[in-house]
């Protein structure tokens, strides 16, 4: 009776931890939603760890294009505000956001702050011409 007890106790712990444990989504959401407070932006902007990478490659394949395009001072100082809003957002890491890797939080930081920055559209996409008009061009 003893063994049945502790098996059936250990099954109801463990069918409960995985019941109760996040989806990557929602601990992204969570994340996303604490860095709005941080960062600035939309708190509707709740990215998910894929859709803020397709937010950053895409700000990089702009900067590159700028470099390529002899506009690298465009680029560089995109580069600094991004880099002056991703460091203000993450002077310290909210609690909405510990349950991921530094890889994840590091991307939705710097989507987080592209929001902030008001370089994205309605859609949460980057806007490129968004980002021009941000910096005065």
């Amino acid at each position: 009776m003893r063994h049945t007890t502790i098996l059936l106790t250990a099954i109801l712990l463990a069918v409960g931890a995985v019941g109760c444990s996040k989806s990557d989504d929602e601990k992204a959401k969570d994340c996303t939603t604490a860095l709005t407070d941080q960062t600035g932006g939309d708190a509707a902007d709740t990215p998910t760890v894929s859709e803020a990478k397709k937010r950053v490659d895409a700000l990089d394949k702009t900067l590159a294009d700028l470099v390529r395009s002899d506009y690298a001072s465009v680029a560089k100082d995109a580069a600094d505000k991004v880099e002056e809003k991703t460091k203000e957002g993450g002077k310290s890491r909210p609690d909405g956001c510990e349950a991921l890797s530094e890889d994840d939080y590091t991307v939705l930081l710097m989507a987080k702050a592209i929001d902030g920055l008001g370089w994205t559209g309605k859609d949460g996409q980057f806007d490129k011409l968004k980002m021009v008009e941000g910096l005065g061009g």
